[in-house]
């Protein structure tokens, strides 16, 4: 990862994996990944739109449209082929529309009651997406961002760091995945993002919760707009 900023590493780690995420993600978390993602949406609060940021394959945005069949929900991506294969997952839902784009330079000229993302934070410039959700986001929305966090306890951080060498030697049977398996757990270890996340949120008078999972490995932080004084 020497002289390559976090976002450098997407086209790495997802460049040729579209077709086999879903259950690469399944197995890796021990079925944990449908359990984080459930646990982001029980904190919406009945929206009428949606914004799944960097939406991969379509997991939470399927999730998200099943929960809420009256919302309209958009998923963005920066890969083209994971939006392909969230076109196809989601095929059932009406409410659901995908396009492509960079959460860092969004532009869609809308605004949701909701912006919600499972695993970007770590690869994002903190300022650049909090400023961004800001400005695509209705008076008193929500911001919800999820992603892996290294653990606190010594004895988790070893059974976490020993499973990682698994996983790097499982790429040998997965080389689409061998990159990710290896250079991931460092770039969890090295990521500060609850923290910035958090402080930047804060730093534009929003009220911030942190929920930490799964023996502190996962994290969800979630930020309510504050209420228009106008």
């Amino acid at each position: 990862m020497t002289n390559q900023s976090p976002k450098d590493l997407v086209p790495h780690f997802f460049g040729q994996t579209a077709s086999t995420y879903d259950k690469v993600v399944l197995f890796t978390t021990f079925g944990k990944d449908n359990y984080w993602k459930n646990e982001i949406i029980n904190k919406i609060k009945s929206p009428e739109s949606i914004l799944d940021l960097a939406c991969g394959t379509g997991i939470l945005t399927g999730k998200l449209a099943k929960k809420f069949p009256k919302s309209e929900i958009i998923g963005i991506d920066i890969s083209q082929d994971y939006l392909k294969m969230a076109e196809k997952n989601s095929s059932t839902f009406s409410n659901i529309s995908f396009l492509h784009q960079d959460a860092e330079n969004l532009n869609l000229d809308l605004k949701f009651d909701c912006i919600c993302s499972s695993y970007i934070p770590k690869y994002c410039n903190p300022e650049k997406l909090v400023k961004n959700c800001i400005a695509h986001l209705n008076s008193n929305g929500q911001i919800i961002f999820h992603d892996f966090s290294y653990p606190k306890n010594n004895l988790i951080k070893k059974l976490w760091n020993s499973y990682f060498v698994l996983l790097n030697l499982l790429g040998i049977f997965l080389p689409a995945w061998k990159y990710a398996f290896a250079e991931l757990p460092k770039l969890i270890r090295s990521s500060n993002w609850v923290f910035s996340y958090k402080q930047e949120l804060e730093k534009n008078d929003f009220q911030v919760k942190v929920q930490y999972l799964t023996w502190d490995s996962s994290v969800i932080l979630y930020a309510e707009k504050p209420q228009s004084t106008k």
